[in-house]
């Protein structure tokens, strides 16, 4: 699907053809027959940011939290809140929790704990982010195509072509609904991408500012995603390094803005490593090096990204996929120009899309841990790549009715996901162990199962994964403890889950132990739900 050009009978369309039509009064393709003048609300720009509003907003907390990842997200900011330590990342009081610095655990609790536990507050730091996003399409644009080269002719404002697109296209509106660390990163790496084009083509005296603003949003991109939040810095090197500013910032800028960035993004760092023996070792070796280099699952064979990233980028921008393949098209003409330095220099607002968009992408190509959400940051250069390509076809607004057939069907969409039955789903596991064990319920243990840890959200009790074989639990151990450990402890009023087909064994290893078990009710999902009781101590002679 994509968002068809007016028809010819359009004022903005005579425009084109170059009748004479007066900007304050022709009517708006986008807002149907509202005059240029009206209130903001009935304006193009108006209508994307209630479009937005709409598309970050509409059904957020109607869909439970959804394990795995939610679950993993939502617990780890409920174990802050829990245990008041902000630093020291947990999915439980024994186990740490290091896949991710700590910023977006930071905003999920900060959120959780200003609205409360629920999934909406869960989520509203990802939906902000979205919005932030649609901004900074709409920032960037606007410095890289000016609303003034082409004020009253009736070509589309490219500002708001690229805020249009980036809100409605398929990938980050499914993606700002869903619980992850990728678009908190996206805005990060956005701001600072956009404070890049501020600081390369925006006034002089303001660059030096900008630079700043660029490693600060870099430092908080680190802080969300680690190495990786990166990535658009090398777009920024190569770009001077291929087209270096006319007027150079000087060292001393640069330096000052690396400065910046290591206050803002080493002090955690520093303090947990040296808090936690190993965990430098991890870090570089488990999440740097073997996301790169290992296997970890995600798609690591080496057509791994043709299966994975072709089709996230084809359909993954609708309704703008065929524009957006036209402007892909289009840089075929900038390749020559790009051989020589000062061809370059000219051209160097399109070379920086390029760079933008194919540096990160090719890293993604080469890293054998493949998803589609790694690709997320990209979406803000392809909105701006899609405005720019709107802009040189000399297109009018799209009509408001196809923009809102599109927004209809996502919104349905959501509604439908909304009410689909799956095992993924936190809160129906929530429901089903309230009802069958009331009152207090301070733990809930998983025994050599799939620990759903976005309970803890609804039930406020912890999650705890345990195996049957007793050992040493490091930085990569899939479980938190041993039931040997757990039994010792004997945390009373805990409910234990175990699959089916482990039920024998985990009854056998309890009773050796010398405890009963409570089964609660009829197996739940293949899943049995029970608590565990002391032995009775001896009585005396």
């Amino acid at each position: 699907m994509t968002i068809p050009p007016i028809d010819d009978s359009t004022p903005h369309a005579a425009a084109r053809a170059g009748s004479s039509v007066n900007p304050t009064t022709a009517k708006s393709a986008f807002t149907g027959n509202a005059p240029a003048a009206a209130a903001w609300w009935r304006r193009p720009g108006g209508q994307v940011a209630l479009l937005a509003l709409l598309l970050a907003f509409g059904f957020l907390g109607s869909r439970p939290i959804w394990d795995p990842d939610e679950g993993r997200y939502s617990n780890v900011a409920m174990m802050m809140l829990d245990s008041g330590n902000w630093i020291d990342l947990a999915r439980h009081r024994e186990t740490g929790h290091w896949t991710k610095p700590p910023l977006t655990y930071w905003l999920v609790a900060a959120s959780i704990g200003t609205f409360g536990a629920n999934p909406w507050a869960a989520r509203l730091p990802v939906a902000l982010a979205y919005l932030a996003c649609v901004w900074l399409a709409w920032r960037g644009a606007r410095r890289l195509w000016p609303a003034s080269d082409t004020a009253g002719s009736g070509v589309a404002d490219a500002a708001t072509i690229a805020a249009l697109s980036y809100a409605t296209l398929l990938l980050p509106v499914i993606a700002s609904q869903v619980l992850t660390t990728d678009f908190v990163l996206s805005a990060f790496q956005g701001l600072a991408m956009i404070a890049w084009l501020e600081a390369r083509f925006g006034p002089r005296e303001k660059a030096a500012a900008w630079l700043f603003a660029m490693w600060a949003a870099f430092a908080l991109a680190f802080m969300t995603k680690g190495p990786p939040a990166l990535l658009p810095l090398l777009a920024v090197v190569a770009l001077q390094w291929l087209a270096p500013m006319e007027r150079p910032l000087g060292a001393r800028v640069w330096l000052a803005g690396l400065a910046t960035f290591l206050v803002m993004a080493a002090p955690w760092y520093v303090a947990v490593v040296l808090r936690h023996d190993g965990l430098l070792a991890y870090f570089l070796g488990t999440e740097v090096y073997k996301r790169i280099a290992g296997d970890m699952g995600r798609n690591g064979d080496w057509y791994g990204w043709l299966q994975i990233y072709l089709p996230t980028l084809l359909l993954g921008t609708l309704p703008w996929t065929l524009p957006l393949l036209r402007g892909l098209r289009a840089w075929r003409g900038h390749l020559s120009q790009w051989r020589t330095r000062a061809g370059r220099q000219a051209d160097a607002r399109h070379l920086l899309l390029a760079l933008w968009l194919g540096v990160p992408l090719i890293v993604f190509c080469i890293s054998r841990s493949r998803l589609p959400l790694y690709l997320l940051p990209l979406f803000l250069p392809l909105a701006l790549l899609i405005a720019g390509q709107w802009r040189s076809e000399a297109r009018p607004m799209p009509r408001l009715r196809w923009i809102l057939v599109w927004v209809v069907l996502v919104l349905a969409g959501r509604l439908f996901v909304a009410q689909w039955p799956t095992s993924s789903d936190a809160s129906s596991w929530a429901e089903t162990v309230r009802a069958r064990a009331p009152g207090p319920i301070p733990e809930v243990v998983f025994v050599e199962d799939f620990a759903r840890y976005g309970m803890h959200l609804y039930l406020d009790a912890e999650i705890e994964k345990l195996s049957l074989e007793s050992g040493e639990r490091g930085f990569t151990s899939e479980y938190d403890d041993s039931v040997a450990s757990e039994l010792r402890s004997n945390e009373v009023g805990a409910v234990w889950i175990t699959h089916r087909n482990k039920w024998p064994r985990v009854r056998e290893e309890l009773a050796r132990s010398g405890f009963e078990v409570e089964v609660l009710g009829e197996p739940y999902r293949d899943r049995m739900i029970f608590r565990v009781h002391s032995p009775e101590p001896a009585s005396p002679p």
